[in-house]
């Protein structure tokens, strides 16, 4: 089979790299532009983009994908099979040009959590399990039919960078046996049902800020969940206050939620609905991320216990 493959940020890299290691004819690689990153705005290149040069792979960088020069570019390539990981949005007559076809890897078990952010709604909706799926592209974004899945528990006190990781690394093989099974033929594709469906929309920074009158359950898995980006914050001396991990602590108290106890040296928690938030990570506007026993000791606390 000739395989065009589009993707573009380090998910993505496991699922091109393992096409690569077991000798599939990868004819095209679709990435996104490269963009201007970091204090020089030095033009910077995708993750898949690096490991597409490394490999001599045949690169093209579209900033339309329907401009008719890329269109026919993209067919002349005369790819069997499409493979998408964390691309953007394609045009019908880019995801329909191959006979076989053009499939996602999306990181839930679809439908459920559909959508931009799957993997941060999935640790801050509490789930116990998450997954990948593998599906062919049709007109309603990740509808598709299902190829395969693969599913993958999380731990209570884990983060979206410690999922992310995990299914990143899932994914790849998830992608070459999806790839394997659609060689071999005679796979049978299965519907989505849409009584499952749930969303998972684009997280902006604007929405991360706590709110302190929920459960401490629901303010954990928040942390967890945008943790390490784009990272759930609250408010210290009038500046944002970025939480990376905590944990939870259900007691009985009389304080304000959102109040702040410490003993200045230790520890700090914040008091919410039914319990605390003790904080283990942090990072206060204009300072360096670090644990609370650092930060505490170059920061003096207004109130303690």
């Amino acid at each position: 089979m000739r395989i065009v493959f589009m993707g573009t940020p380090e998910f993505a890299v496991p699922s091109l790299k393992i096409l690569v290691e077991n000798g599939y004819d990868v004819v095209g690689v679709i990435t996104s532009v490269d963009k201007p990153a970091g204090r020089g705005r030095k033009l910077a290149q995708s993750a898949v983009k690096q490991y597409a040069v490394e490999q001599n792979l045949n690169i093209l960088q579209p900033r339309n994908l329907k401009a008719p020069e890329f269109v026919e570019t993209l067919r002349a390539l005369k790819a069997d099979l499409q493979i998408i990981v964390a691309f953007r949005m394609l045009p019908e007559v880019v995801w329909n040009m191959p006979p076989i076809g053009t499939f996602n890897l999306h990181g839930s078990l679809l439908p459920k959590y559909r959508g931009a952010a799957p993997i941060n709604w999935a640790v801050i909706n509490g789930e116990k399990e998450t997954g990948v799926t593998t599906f062919f592209l049709k007109h309603e974004i990740d509808t598709g039919d299902v190829l395969m899945q693969e599913k993958l528990s999380i731990g209570e006190d884990e983060n979206v960078g410690d999922v992310y990781a995990r299914l990143m690394a899932m994914g790849g093989e998830v992608v070459l046996k999806t790839v394997k099974m659609i060689e071999k033929g005679g796979y049978v594709l299965k519907p989505q049902d849409d009584a499952l469906v749930t969303k998972a929309p684009k997280i902006y920074a604007e929405t991360c800020k706590i709110d302190f009158n929920n459960s401490t359950e629901t303010i954990h898995n928040f942390v967890r969940g945008l943790s390490p980006y784009p990272c759930a914050w609250t408010t210290l001396d009038d500046k944002k206050l970025k939480i990376y991990r905590s944990q939870k602590s259900i007691e009985t108290h009389s304080k304000e939620p959102g109040t702040f106890v410490t003993d200045d040296k230790k520890f700090m928690k914040i008091a919410t609905a039914d319990g605390f938030l003790e904080i283990l990570e942090l990072q206060l506007q204009g300072k360096k991320r670090m644990d609370v026993k650092a930060f505490l000791n170059g920061y003096s606390f207004f109130e303690s216990k």
